[in-house]
Order: C-alpha cells, then structure tokens, then sequence
C-alpha cells in the first residue's frame, strides 16, 4: 500500500500474501503506496518469519502525474506499480476547476472544523457528500475545543446535522490538540474495526496538530493564523499514511481552501444530500426527474413546510444546484 506521495516517488508498505503476476517473472510484492513527492516507500505488514528477509520500506520512482495516491494498493515489479482496484476514492475540486484524488480506500472521514479560523460556507456539506457518495463514513471533528465559542459551533453542529428536522446519524467528536481533550475517544473511533481514515479540513483548523497529538513521533509543522485574513497556513504538503498505536491507520492529507464536488448531478446530489435520503427513501415526488426546486407534490418541498426538514438546510441544497448547474 503505497503510504506516502513524493511526487516522483512513492513509499510503498509491503503486505503479506502471496498474489500472481500479471506476466512471467518474479512474483510481484503486494503493498500500500503514500503519496510524498518524489518516491514511494513500503513497510511490512506481517509479523511471519518470511517478513525478516523482506524489506521493510519500498521506495518506488513514478511519474509525476502517474495517479498514485496514498492508500492505494499495489504490486511492485522491480521498479515498476500496478496499481489494484479501489475500493473508492475521495475526489475534490478545487478553486480552478482541477479534480484532485484525495486519498483512495478509506473506512472514515473525519471533516476537521473550528471556532477559529471558520470554515467557509458550505465546506461541511460538500465534504460530507463528497464521502457518502464515495461510499465512506463521514465523522465530524471539533477541534480546539477549548476555545470559548467552540460550545455555540458544537451546538449548532447539531442542530443542523444531528438533532434538528432531517437529522442525519453522524458522529460529532469534540477533541483539542493544544488541551489534550477527547483524543482517546478519537483513538477508539479509528481502533473500532481497524479502521483506515483521514482528515480534511481548511487551512488552519489543525489538522496537523490532531495528528502529531494522535501521533508524536511524526512531529508535523504546524501553522498559525494570519490575524488579517483569519486563515491558516499550509503546514501539511503531501499526504502521508500513519498507523496508530491503538489499531487503525489514519491518513494525513494537505489542507485546503474549499472542497468542491466531482461529477455530481442534482439527482445524485439529492440522494447524499444530509437529511434528503431519509425522506426520499419513504415518500416520492409526483415526477421521477425532480429537482426538489420548485415542482408540484415534491416530497422535500413538502418536508419543508411541514418542518420534517429545516428550511435552512433546504436552502442550502439550493445554493449547490446552483453551484454545480453552473
């Protein structure tokens, strides 16, 4: 499995268990590649007798728009990756329209906010359908928790995913890197079935700080705020892929601005949108092409005037049909 991304070379995590080449020669080593620039390295991943006379690190050089990205799984010939099918991928868009893989085979997400700096509007939704349309659970993480106003955004939180009308079934944990609080219920999140993640988050809501207090030994840079601006700074560059010490594996991805949605349209955004498929599932719309805008005997517009489902949150879907109808 390829566990960090050089750009030119990935590091590449040998796996135990025997697989076929696709041609004659050597059989092939099966590994986890991560994404850290120019080369790959591989661990191993077995505690067998046979794992002492097998490297533990790979690293493999790649072209560097090769589309290796960390938790991808693969076989090494030599010098040379193929890459296995994904289990799923998280993609993005980003401000210039480019589409960006994040990661690939992920078990959970964790989407990073908090009181400061804010995350622009929007993000939370998009990252949320971003995963469940990729097929992986998203989780939300509050971080600096022991800020003032980081109780009004938890409540809010909620409110607007959890508790209020079209009230999803979403996991909110609220941590501190700086304090040290609710890391270990972190912990136990990714060690419940082994579970393989990663965090997103703008710049500045510390992303980087979760993981050196997840992790100390890596000891990432972490940015601070520009008091103008009130945005963070890049500290994380390329993503790498961690195991944890309790069980699981969680990988670190670079932040970003914003994260735009990838080839999603206004019907298969209904279908992830928080809180949409839940009515859906039960009732149905007097058209099978509805955009849930402004047609007749529409279950959600009907959720709405009958409070089943906030008009804040209807609203919300209105603006991203615009966005990507645009």
């Amino acid at each position: 499995m390829i566990v960090a991304h050089h750009g030119v070379a990935v590091d590449v995590r040998l796996d135990p268990g025997p697989t076929s080449a696709p041609e004659a020669g050597p059989a092939p080593e099966t590994g986890v590649a991560a994404e850290l620039g120019p080369k790959t390295d591989a661990e191993t991943g077995t505690d067998s007798p046979s794992a002492a006379s097998r490297p533990v690190s790979v690293s493999v050089k790649v072209r560097r728009r090769s589309g290796h990205v960390v938790g991808d799984r693969v076989e090494v010939f030599g010098e040379r990756l193929r890459r296995l099918e994904r289990d799923n991928e998280l993609r993005r868009r980003d401000a210039f329209g480019r589409v960006h893989v994040v990661s690939a085979n992920l078990d959970v997400l964790g989407i990073v906010v908090a009181p400061r700096p804010a995350s622009p509007a929007g993000f939370v939704d998009r990252a949320l359908i971003s995963a469940l349309s990729s097929g992986v659970r998203p989780f939300l993480v509050l971080n600096k928790a022991e800020l003032p106003e980081a109780e009004a955004l938890a409540t809010s939180l909620r409110e607007t995913y959890v508790d209020g009308p079209g009230g999803i079934d979403l996991t909110i944990l609220e941590v501190s890197a700086k304090a040290a609080l609710g890391l270990d219920a972190l912990r136990e999140f990714f060690a419940r079935g082994e579970r393989r993640g990663a965090f997103v988050g703008t710049s500045g809501v510390g992303k980087s700080s979760l993981v050196n207090a997840l992790l100390p030994e890596v000891a990432l840079g972490v940015g601070e705020i520009n008091e103008h601006s009130g945005l963070g700074r890049h500290t994380t560059t390329t993503a790498t892929l961690h195991r944890l010490p309790g069980g699981g594996e969680l990988i670190d991805t670079p932040g970003f601005r914003d994260f735009g949605l990838v080839d999603l349209d206004v019907r298969e955004l209904a279908r992830f949108f928080p809180g949409f498929f839940e009515i859906l599932s039960r009732e149905t719309c007097r058209f099978s092409d509805c955009r849930h805008l402004v047609e007749p005997d529409c279950a959600i517009r009907a959720a709405v005037a009958d409070g089943r489902l906030a008009t804040a949150r209807w609203q919300r879907y209105r603006d991203l049909v615009a966005e990507i109808s645009s």
